[in-house]
């Protein structure tokens, strides 16, 4: 039986100015080529059905990335997206959040999804995230009760690099400073925009979209070992 990975996606659509957001492209793409020929993939969300992917994502990113949402097996896949209340850590092997400014929106703090993201970690189970998507994991606990971002390092689309697309109005909260303010040990790389892949245990994290082939290969690594 191949391992199982969860892709969690957003079902946020529009920022807290209204405008038009949700995951972003590449970041469920490049993961998704990587992983898909040897580990079964299923995605969920809040609300379930088609996830809103963030124009942006579609508009900048050449045809590689657009047939995620074009080819029928992946399609099929979006449109059948499960409500995060119908699956349970206890059938997967690791979980990854997709980012996109959607995730600050909703996943940071959607109840349910802190059960699920804290039922992973306490099992001992991959948790990972790229960009925005470690905001879903800010209101997951160990089994202590404590976030598990305390005494960790991890990465995120950092404060600059928000500040530079010019979102800053756009969300509640960053997530870099977020991840601080729980204690973690915030890693970035040396230039914004450049790919960074952080792992500490089962706690694997990109800092942006162009991080997120490293963080697929890095789930691939570690559910080989």
């Amino acid at each position: 039986m191949p391992q199982r990975i969860l892709f969690v996606f957003t079902s946020a659509d529009t920022t807290l100015t209204g405008a038009k957001t949700g995951w972003y492209l590449p970041e469920a793409a490049h993961p998704y080529y990587i992983l898909a020929p040897k580990y079964d993939i299923d995605f969920a969300s809040p609300k379930g059905g088609f996830p809103p992917a963030d124009p942006d994502g579609v508009a900048a990113y050449p045809e590689d990335v657009t047939k995620f949402l074009e080819e029928p097996a992946t399609r099929e896949k979006l449109a059948t997206t499960k409500k995060l209340s119908d699956v349970s850590a206890a059938d997967y092997d690791a979980v990854f959040y997709v980012g996109g400014i959607g995730p600050v929106l909703d996943l940071a703090t959607d109840p349910v999804n802190a059960k699920l993201a804290s039922d992973f970690f306490r099992a001992g189970k991959l948790t990972t995230a790229v960009c925005h998507g470690p905001i879903a994991l800010t209101s997951a606990t160990d089994a202590q009760g404590v976030s598990l971002f305390k005494g960790r390092k991890a990465t995120a689309f950092t404060n600059y690099e928000e500040g530079l697309q010019g979102k800053l109005g756009e969300v509640p909260f960053l997530v870099e400073s977020r991840i601080v303010e729980l204690g973690g040990l915030f890693e970035k790389a040396a230039e914004p925009w450049l790919p960074h892949v952080v792992q500490d245990g089962i706690l694997i994290t990109g800092q942006n979209p162009a991080s997120a082939h490293g963080v697929g290969e890095a789930i691939d690594r570690a559910l080989s070992a």
